[in-house]
């Protein structure tokens, strides 16, 4: 689970995740997870700590729907036992009968000084009708009705009511899914939590489960407890999904190849490559034909760059065995990207590549800001720029999981959506179509990429950092301009 700041503690009640999840007041909010992480235990102490403060501190009520009796009575237990622990005054567990058109209805309540009560219902969306309070939709993705059932609860959220949806997957075409990739696309304003078998070992699941039962935790145990797991679900698509939060049918290739073809567009794409040669020779003489080079190749297109609108640009790092790609992003007034170029460059000594960067982002209009892959070498590139730029503006960004999980969703919409312009080229093609979902994470694999095997991804990379620097918030920098060398500045009438 991404930001998280919490570490395991063997005294804490809660473990991190689910502090984090508690902790989280969004007004919608889903988790994909694991099975039996426990995040509906944490969900139960959070119903109970809102049904019973009173209106002014926050208090509603608070109803639980989940996809069967047996799911209802657990939850019920679960807050009764938080009651008992957060010392709230409450009744005990009440067994109530609900009247409908067709049938009765079995509901279970504990009612709590403040007036405020935790109901937990069936599934049946008539069920929330009229009610107010927040509500918790439990395993979302297995729900048969689960379009009509957050279509009840969302009329609770006009008074302020918070809905949560917490399950693990049920394939890919699933409403449940479909709420979370908008989400991550920006379209729907859920916030998104992810609590894989991983992630929730790594912050002290299975050392809970130890303590619980007095045994000694040892890292091989927890390695063959989680193996035992995998093995024992019946294929490799029902572990992941079980497991690691990949809908069936969600893995392969992230873009697809008629998705990028149809966003592609005549653009330049400027190469150099480095030969033992010329990355022998002195500073001053590399630094005088790169600039030939940039003033050759480059200046023209940036002289045709619109200087009424904003620009922005991303760099993925290579030096000997991947490539630096520099991509810089139109935004345009209808906030359309369009990339005018792309200059790759492939075994350049790390002073040309500061150089070329430079000479691009200082003539880009209406300059927004940058990101640059801070990963490995990558490091200096990316700490120049900060520093020449204002790390406000440039960010050095560490590509992790947690990054692609939240920044590869709105980028693949903006080629669902025909809101992106990359150049026709083929290596471009083959850089995006590396993108897979793995463990579902749209991320680059560890193999080589292209033909040749002698690409990384490197432009899927530089583009997907130049979007999110585009959609990043910021104002623009004034063009770059060197400070006077001290021979240049007047001797008289000042300190020199």
């Amino acid at each position: 689970m991404t930001d998280c700041p919490y570490s395991y503690d063997p005294d804490e009640l809660l473990l991190p995740y689910q502090r984090c999840w508690m902790e989280d007041k969004s007004q919608l909010k889903i988790a994909e997870k694991s099975r039996r992480t426990g995040l509906t235990w944490a969900e139960a102490a959070d119903a109970v700590l809102t049904a019973s403060a009173q209106r002014a501190a926050g208090g509603t009520n608070h109803y639980y729907v989940g996809s069967s009796k047996e799911m209802a009575i657990e939850f019920i237990e679960a807050a009764a036992m938080w009651a008992r622990a957060f010392d709230r005054a409450a009744s005990a567990i009440e067994e109530e009968v609900l009247k409908d058109d067709d049938k009765d209805i079995l509901t279970f309540n504990i009612r709590f000084a403040s007036g405020f009560k935790i109901q937990a219902l069936s599934s049946r969306p008539s069920n929330l009708r009229g009610r107010q309070g927040n509500v918790t939709i439990d395993e979302a993705g297995h729900h048969d009705r689960l379009a009509e059932v957050l279509k009840a609860a969302m009329a609770l959220t006009m008074w302020g009511a918070r809905v949560r949806l917490i399950s693990t997957h049920n394939g890919v075409d699933n409403l449940f899914n479909e709420l979370i990739k908008d989400s991550r696309a920006g379209k729907k304003r859920y916030s998104v939590h992810r609590v894989t078998l991983d992630d929730a070992c790594e912050m002290g699941l299975y050392r809970r489960i130890c303590q619980i039962q007095g045994k000694e935790w040892t890292q091989a145990d927890e390695e063959r407890w989680k193996e035992d797991l995998l093995s024992d679900t019946a294929t490799r698509e029902d572990a992941l999904e079980e497991y690691y939060c990949v809908p069936k049918q969600g893995g392969g290739a992230y873009l697809s190849r008629a998705l990028i073809e149809a966003s592609m567009r005549d653009a330049p794409v400027i190469r150099f490559e480095g030969s033992e040669d010329f990355n022998g020779w002195p500073d001053h003489l590399r630094e005088a034909e790169i600039r030939d080079w940039c003033d050759e190749n480059l200046k023209p297109l940036l002289a045709e760059l619109n200087p009424d609108l904003p620009h922005a640009f991303g760099e993925d790092f290579g030096r000997s065995g991947d490539l630096t790609i520099i991509a810089p992003l139109e935004v345009g007034q209808d906030l359309f990207r369009r990339t005018p170029f792309l200059v790759e460059l492939r075994n350049v000594p790390f002073r040309q590549q500061e150089q070329v960067l430079n000479y691009i982002v200082d003539r880009l209009p209406r300059m927004l800001g940058g990101a640059l892959d801070a990963r490995g070498n990558g490091q200096y590139l990316a700490e120049q720029a900060t520093y020449r730029y204002g790390a406000s503006r440039v960010e050095a960004v560490m590509l992790s999981q947690g990054w692609y999980l939240e920044n590869m969703p709105p980028f693949k919409a903006a080629f669902e959506d025909g809101e992106i312009e990359i150049p026709r080229d083929l290596d471009v093609l083959d850089d995006l179509r590396a993108l897979q979902v793995i463990r579902g994470v749209p991320k680059l694999p560890d193999i080589k990429t292209g033909d040749k095997r002698n690409r990384h991804g490197d432009a899927a990379i530089a583009l997907a950092l130049a979007f999110y620097a585009s959609r990043k918030d910021g104002i623009e920098i004034a063009p770059f301009e060197p400070a006077p060398r001290r021979a240049d500045l007047p001797t008289s009438g000042g300190l020199w």
